[in-house]
């Protein structure tokens, strides 16, 4: 697989040869696949990570970029006394009405997309991983990653994660996971698959066979 220039560094070299595009890497799975410890990993072996949630947090954090849009959308009853978004507020809203949610959306994706190819631009490593829990929702490979890497374990694993590090009961869990791509789903859109259900040790031998397929890839 070859990749041409960016648009942008080819517009800012003058002339001058541009750096080819590093490989990117879509990296998602459903809540409590275990997407963050499967990024570390990588980040671990020099990769490049970009993760969208955490790009979200800054943006609603307190007096976040995001913020203003937000308050002038939902009023104050969704900020928080520190000036950053009451996640918990807001998720109780968006659960209840798809409207105000897609609204929410409408707000914060085109922020974290510009936000994210911002430090795609300007990230060092052999390739980089965008990680975007709702890439395979979304139906359009998060604006151009190379591969679609799938985190992946049983739906009972995921409850049980999700549940023990949050407290949410297992009912409230199903709704989550209803609202999000089936496993199935998930695993049609994959070029590339990790089992997350099994050991650390076995999780690492994936991740470390990955990687060497990734850095050869030019």
């Amino acid at each position: 697989m070859s990749h041409g220039p960016s648009s942008s560094a080819a517009s800012s070299a003058q002339g001058a040869e541009a750096r080819p595009r590093r490989l990117v890497i879509g990296l998602t799975g459903g809540i409590g696949s275990g997407k963050s410890t499967v990024a570390d990993l990588f980040a671990a072996r020099g990769a490049a990570v970009v993760d969208t949630d955490a790009i979200a947090h800054e943006l609603t954090g307190p007096n976040g970029a995001a913020i203003a849009a937000i308050r002038a959308e939902f009023g104050d009853a969704v900020i928080g006394a520190d000036g950053a978004l009451d996640r918990d507020a807001m998720r109780e809203r968006a659960f209840e009405d798809p409207a105000a949610r897609r609204l929410l959306e409408a707000i914060l994706h085109p922020m974290i997309r510009a936000e994210s190819r911002r430090r795609l631009e300007t990230a060092e490593g052999p390739y980089a991983l965008l990680v975007v829990p709702l890439l395979v929702e979304s139906g359009d490979r998060a604006g151009g990653v190379d591969r679609i890497l799938v985190v992946d374990c049983p739906v009972e694993v995921q409850v049980a994660r999700v549940m023990r590090r949050s407290g949410l009961t297992r009912d409230r869990v199903a709704t989550i996971l209803a609202a999000q791509a089936s496993r199935a789903q998930r695993l049609a859109a994959a070029d590339d698959v990790i089992d997350n259900g099994g050991s650390p040790d076995a999780l690492d031998a994936q991740v470390e066979a990955l990687h060497r397929r990734y850095v050869r890839i030019d």
